[in-house]
């Protein structure tokens, strides 16, 4: 049974139901709950925690929420369970409404857990950051950039363009599904290089292996160069990036009868068959 809850929570949402009952289900169950502090979000909801003091992390809101959880948990291994509030995403169990029930599938031991993976980047200078989705480098102002592609030593394509992502197979369903690049299924293993809006030439969506090196070098034009990494920009870190692929980075509650990555994206409408399909199954029905 958990001992001590880890919340984190999003920004703006409405929370209090959901909060309240965690709170019911930890005074019930004997358990205690805590904050874990994301730096910028400045919402305080419970008394500070430590990740590593928590059997498990508790993400209240989105993907973006639960993005947060995976990183600061990620450091000690903890699990995060994704809770809904006010949207569903791919990385969220169950909703708002149903956060007890998935605390007693946790603590009866009714969940696996689901190995997330992660990419390194790294400069000239020295490690960078992991990521979980994506990294993008986007064009910010007028102008193309130009980006050198580069795997285990070999040149790919150099585009011109608004940029490129690379995002892990659990990203490849955000900005870079967006883009026109493929989803990678379950079991996939790598990164997939999405190049953006690219101007002539012919550079397709590159899906790397998993011990793979991938180089990124940007070259100097009167464009400028925004570095975005899960959704938030971060500092110029140079010119020149290395990624890697870090299979086992982070921690996800998966509760026993949890739909399938794929079947969510369906449920989402981010993935839709074909109108004739659809008007053939009206006339069936």
């Amino acid at each position: 049974m958990a001992q001590q809850l880890g919340l984190v929570v999003h920004p703006t949402r409405s929370l209090d139901t959901v909060l309240e009952s965690t709170a019911a289900w930890a005074h019930a169950h004997g358990a205690n709950v805590g904050q874990v502090r994301i730096p910028g979000l400045t919402r305080q909801v419970a008394d500070p925690v430590d990740p590593a003091d928590c059997e498990i992390l508790l993400s209240l809101g989105g993907d973006g929420t639960a993005l947060h959880a995976l990183r600061a948990g990620a450091p000690a291994k903890r699990p995060v369970l994704g809770i809904a509030c006010g949207s569903v995403g791919v990385l969220t169990s169950v909703t708002g409404d149903h956060v007890a029930w998935a605390l007693d599938q946790f603590a009866e031991g009714r969940w696996r857990a689901r190995a997330v993976p992660g990419l390194a980047i790294a400069s000239s200078d020295g490690p960078v950051e992991v990521v979980i989705n994506d990294m993008t480098l986007i064009r910010d102002g007028p102008g193309q950039v130009v980006i050198a592609i580069t795997v285990d030593d070999v040149l790919y394509v150099r585009v011109a363009g608004d940029g490129v992502v690379v995002a892990t197979a659990l990203g490849s369903s955000a900005y870079s599904m967006a883009a026109g690049g493929p989803i990678l299924a379950p079991g996939v293993e790598g990164m997939v290089v999405t190049p953006l809006a690219p101007h002539g030439g012919s550079a397709p969506p590159l899906v790397t292996g998993r011990s793979s090196t991938l180089r990124l070098e940007v070259e100097k034009t009167y464009s400028r160069v925004r570095y975005d990494v899960d959704g938030r920009s971060m500092p110029r870190p140079g010119d020149v990036l290395t990624l890697h692929y870090e299979p086992e980075y982070a921690v996800l509650v998966e509760l026993s009868d949890q739909d399938s990555r794929l079947a969510g994206l369906r449920q989402r409408g981010l993935v839709r068959d074909g109108p004739r399909v659809l008007v053939r199954d009206r006339r069936v029905e």
